[in-house]
């Protein structure tokens, strides 16, 4: 299930976006799906993160971006999780060029025996 969230992920970030992410780790945890992102910056957006301005101008482009996409992400963790989505929270940290995706859903997911 956490593979299937992160190719999710994955293909999010590309359509949306407009490029994938470096790498995506996803764990369940409890009723929590949380989402780490690394290399999530375009190169026009490393340019604009050296100052503190272009900072915040990346940090709110992409929460808006999110914002627009926010229904169809929460449909497709939903799907897989077979729950449903209760909040989306996120962040990103423009410096490090990570991003976190922490979604909580209504009921906590059984993790599959190996």
């Amino acid at each position: 299930m956490e593979n299937a969230i992160r190719n999710a992920i994955i293909k999010f970030e590309q359509e949306f976006m407009g490029r994938g992410p470096d790498d995506v780790r996803a764990s369940i945890v409890r009723d929590l799906v949380v989402v780490r992102l690394k290399g999530v910056l375009t190169p026009a957006e490393r340019q604009l993160a050296k100052t503190a301005e272009g900072i915040e101008m990346v940090k709110q482009l992409r929460q808006n971006l999110i914002a627009q996409g926010r229904d169809k992400l929460s449909e497709q963790v939903g799907d897989i999780a077979k729950a449903k989505v209760l909040g989306v929270f996120t962040d990103i940290d423009v410096q490090l060029g990570e991003r976190i995706f922490v979604f909580t859903l209504d009921r906590e997911i059984q993790p599959i025996a190996r």
